[in-house]
Formats: C-alpha cells, structure tokens, sequence
C-alpha cells in the first residue's frame, strides 16, 4: 500500500536550482497536484541517473512529503519531444514563468495542465516552420495557453458579450476594455476615447470574437495581422494586471535580444 505522503503523477519541470552540494530545488508542474516545489537529493552527482530532469520534456515523478518542500523520489521521461530552439524555446520560458508567477503551489488544474503540455508540443512544431508562418503560429499558441491560464485561475475574459450587458459583440465595432469588468461600446468615431476610459484598450469587436472562439487556425480573423497585435496587447494588460508588482523576465530578456 502506498504511503499517503507519496505520490505519482504526470508532470513537467519549470525550474530547478542549485540546493547544497549535490541536490536541487526543482518547481515542477504536475497533473495532479499542480505545481510542487521538490528537492532533488544527489542530482547534480554522477549517478543521479534516476532524475530526468529536463525542462518542456513530459516526465512521471514520484515524491513524498508532508511539508512544503517534497523529496522528489524519481522522475522519468514518458515520451521525448523534440528539442526547442530559438523564438520557440524563449515562448517556453515565457509560459514557465507565467506558471511560476500566476499558478498557486499544490492546487490542481488538470485542464490546465494539459493545455501546458498541448503548448509544449505545439511551440516545438511551430518551430519547425519557416519565416513568418513560425512567428505567426507561436502567437497563437501562446494566446490559446494565456485564455486558458487565466481562464482555469479564475480571470476568465468577458469576450462574448459588453461589459454589465447581454447585448452580444459585433465583428464590426470597436470596444474599450476594461479589466475585470470586459468590453463597453465606443459610442464616438474611430479612435475617439473619452476622458474616462484613458487607460483602457481599443479593441475590435473581431478580435473579441476571434478570441472567444479560441482562434482556430483555419478561421480567417486568425490569419489577421492585426487582430493578432490587438489579442497580444489585451492579453498583455490583463496578464500585467493580474501579476501586480511581479516582473516577467522573459519580456524583459526577448526586448534586450531584439
């Protein structure tokens, strides 16, 4: 029988650092108990062959403990997904660290956990694409995984219809988005943004709806250039909003690339 301290479960490393001589401290994401801080004792010595500890690679862990810190017992590959590389494995890091930052310790979001692992696999087979259908994929995908994340920690988007209103979206409107409350009619011309709504987003009602309907590669608002800046600019402010005084790395890093 097993101990109720240990536990088995799908899972995936974020992150892992150097603990004392020849151990880690590892944040992995796992299927069944979200993400679990671990240390791994004896990975960095020669033998530490039960550890297959690579980051964006499906793994089984075993671990055990009451505390927060678990001992991770073992963790073995399930499968090998092809290796990531440039733009694709600097996405990856991006949706590690919004995990890190976002994601409660030890609380389940089985949907979510999957959707990672759909986002893992995705990004590394829009890597292999060329030129701009690369760039234009790995939007997507990223912006399928934010609607999910903030979807499954409870900051669902209001994108079907007007904020504190049933009245639905239309494609051919434009909307300001208000964080927490969702999108209001711009009632003035194109552009026209009243005094009270100076730092919210002007949106059209095509990317609200492409957004809702989780923006399938084979509809055309997908393909659209900008419908894809306006989704990566509001899922910027509300990801922002939701991080608070929390700094995302990865932004920072991709800029001082550029």
């Amino acid at each position: 029988m097993r101990n109720s301290t240990s536990h088995r479960s799908a899972g995936f490393v974020l992150h892992s650092y150097p603990y004392m001589e020849t151990s880690l401290i590892v944040e992995t994401f796992t299927r069944s108990h979200g993400r679990v801080a671990m240390v791994a004792k004896g990975a960095k010595r020669a033998g530490g062959h039960k550890f297959a500890l690579h980051a964006f690679q499906p793994l089984t862990i075993d671990w055990l403990g009451r505390t927060e810190l678990k001992t991770m017992k073992c963790a073995e590959h399930e499968q090998i997904y092809p290796r990531l590389r440039g733009a694709a494995l600097m996405a990856a890091f991006y949706v590690n660290e919004l995990l890190l930052k976002l994601a409660t310790k030890e609380d389940a979001h089985e949907l979510l956990f999957d959707a990672y692992a759909d986002t893992i696999g995705a990004l590394a087979k829009a890597a292999k694409a060329d030129g701009a259908g690369e760039g234009r994929e790995m939007e997507v995908v990223l912006r399928r995984f934010e609607l999910t994340l903030l979807a499954e920690l409870g900051y669902a988007l209001t994108l079907t219809h007007e904020a504190d209103s049933d009245a639905g979206i239309h494609a051919d409107l434009d909307y300001f988005y208000v964080v927490e409350r969702g999108p209001i009619r711009s009632a003035g011309p194109v552009g026209h943004r009243p005094a009270h709504f100076s730092d919210t987003l002007c949106i059209s009602g095509r990317t609200l709806r492409a957004l809702a309907d989780g923006l399938p590669s084979d509809h055309p608002d997908t393909a659209d250039a900008r419908v894809r800046s306006q989704a990566k600019q509001l899922m910027r402010r509300v990801i922002n909003h939701h991080l608070g005084d929390k700094t995302l790395h990865t932004r920072q890093l991709a800029r001082e690339l550029k």
